[in-house]
């Protein structure tokens, strides 16, 4: 098969959804945008990176954007071949985010002298586990890439505008007790009912609001698993509660480690964080972002990570923009309104042309 880059980007969007790409299966479609890239673009360098696939213009213009989306998806749930009915596209990866791939490369082959220089991304494995991710190998290995104004990842946003976004921070909580018999339930201490306590102070929790550049981040303290007990006759002697939380990109990991164990402080829990990772502020002052946001005409902060934080690490002020509801990203019912595939290429079309 051989992508039409200057096709409509709503036919765009059914051909590379209907090339499987879940996780670690990308070679196929990394081979496709690599290829219609080098036939159907013009002033590109372009490189392979893995199943990643990199190009980018030098013409040394004042400013550079980078264009970042990832090619993989969830796994198939019987929803690849897509299928257009009537207005709405279906099929895995519609939402997240062949759309915002398919607006990418579109530009990419008909936008004639961008008033900006252009670095196009599209990466592997983003949707598993953060040590596999492209572009965190991009960064390693290729990381004067990742240097620029402004980057725009192609994050279903419903072609909103979706500025930094929350950090995330995993903590586990464990008891330990005394195993018994459950008959003989006083002769033992029950480490489920030690976890009582935290789980009400989960329940009282009142989470923080804050106003950062006009994007109100909400923050959340969730309980999202819990582990205990061996059998129905016994009184289990280990016990564990997971909780999230997701908070606001004006605190650090190190602000949000001391918050949550802030929370928790007094009771007889062993506390460990197993996983964490910081917010991307706005970063909406910066002249080529506000550029986008007068462009786009309206903002919201983004609920949730994605990859704006990598840039926001290096100093490079991201936002998500995209096309498709984020709320139906992942399920078997995957579907997206063409026009939004439209307004999104319109309007970045608008703010790059020269």
């Amino acid at each position: 098969m051989t992508l039409d880059l200057r096709a409509d980007p709503i036919a765009l969007t059914a051909a590379l959804v209907d090339i499987p790409s879940v996780s670690h299966d990308e070679a196929l479609i990394a081979g496709e945008v690599e290829a219609a890239l080098r036939e159907q673009t013009t002033g590109y360098e372009i490189v392979r990176n893995g199943n990643a696939v990199l190009a980018r213009t030098s013409r040394g213009m004042p400013r550079r954007v980078i264009l970042a989306g990832h090619l993989d998806t969830v796994p198939i749930a019987d929803n690849v071949p897509s299928k257009l009915d009537g207005d709405i596209l279906h099929g895995c990866g519609t939402v997240d985010m062949k759309s915002g791939d398919a607006v990418f490369l579109h530009l990419a082959a008909t936008l004639e002298n961008p008033r900006f220089d252009v670095t196009l991304i599209f990466y592997d494995c983003e949707e598993i586990a953060a040590v596999h991710n492209g572009l965190g190998r991009i960064e390693r290995e290729l990381p004067e890439w990742l240097e620029a104004d402004v980057a725009i990842l192609g994050e279903p946003t419903a072609g909103v505008i979706e500025a930094g976004c929350q950090g995330t921070l995993r903590a586990r909580l464990t008891a330990n007790g005394v195993r018994s018999h459950s008959a003989r339930s006083w002769m033992g201490e029950n480490a489920v009912h030690k976890l009582g306590p935290a789980l009400t102070r989960l329940a009282e929790y009142i989470p923080r609001s804050v106003d950062i550049d006009g994007c109100v981040y909400r923050e959340g303290l969730s309980a999202v698993n819990i582990r205990g007990g061996i059998a129905g006759n016994v009184i289990p002697d280990d016990a564990s509660l997971d909780v999230n939380f997701r908070f606001a990109p004006d605190r650090s990991v190190e602000d949000a480690v001391a918050h949550v164990a802030g929370v928790f402080d007094g009771l007889s829990l062993n506390f460990e964080i197993t996983d964490s990772s910081p917010g991307a502020l706005p970063g909406l002052s910066n002249p080529a972002a506000a550029e986008l946001v007068a462009a786009a005409g309206a903002v919201r902060a983004k609920y949730g990570w994605t990859d704006v934080s990598r840039f926001a690490a290096r100093g490079v002020p991201a936002v998500n923009l995209g096309p498709g509801d984020p709320n139906l990203a992942h399920r078997r019912d995957e579907h997206l309104p063409v026009e939004q595939i439209t307004s999104v290429t319109a309007l970045l079309r608008s703010y790059l042309a020269d």
